[in-house]
């Protein structure tokens, strides 16, 4: 067996600096997940602010309708595309991501109890698939509350 195959596998050739895995490997393979994380949150972010929170804040006659299905009224439903609007901006703003995407994954168990409850269950899946990506943003970009709260503590 050479070098190259048993150090392969092994935790420890991650992090050192062997030839058969080079420091700069890691770096490179870190460098692609904040990559794919921050594209990941500017998709959710166009999601919540163009699909879900434009159609109830401009009155759409489908968001009017689920409204009025569930019993709620134009004011929930304003309320609501003014809450995923703020999230979807705060998914954008460094500061403020961890927060915003806690927050957002709220919205969507909020969303799937209605999904259940008035609905049914009928697209119920859908608020569950958003929570995944929602809580490993939430997760990863946690050091940002301590810089938030610097901030705010600061004022």
């Amino acid at each position: 067996m050479s070098e190259t195959t048993a150090s392969v596998g092994s935790p420890a050739s991650l992090t050192s600096t062997s030839p058969a895995v080079p420091a700069d490997a890691t770096t490179g393979r870190a460098r692609w997940a904040r990559i794919a994380l921050r594209s990941v949150q500017v998709l959710l972010a166009l999601f919540y602010g163009i699909a879900s929170a434009l159609p109830k804040l401009i009155a759409h006659p489908s968001a009017v309708e689920s409204f009025d299905r569930i019993g709620w009224g134009s004011a929930a439903m304003y309320t609501i595309g003014a809450l995923e609007l703020a999230g979807a901006v705060g998914l954008l703003i460094p500061a403020l991501q961890s927060v915003a995407a806690t927050a957002l994954g709220a919205l969507m168990i909020g969303a799937f109890v209605v999904q259940l409850t008035a609905f049914h269950g009928q697209n119920a899946a859908t608020p569950l698939i958003l929570i995944v990506p929602l809580a490993l943003i939430s997760w990863t970009r946690r050091d940002h509350n301590r810089r938030l709260l610097t901030l705010l503590r600061r004022r």
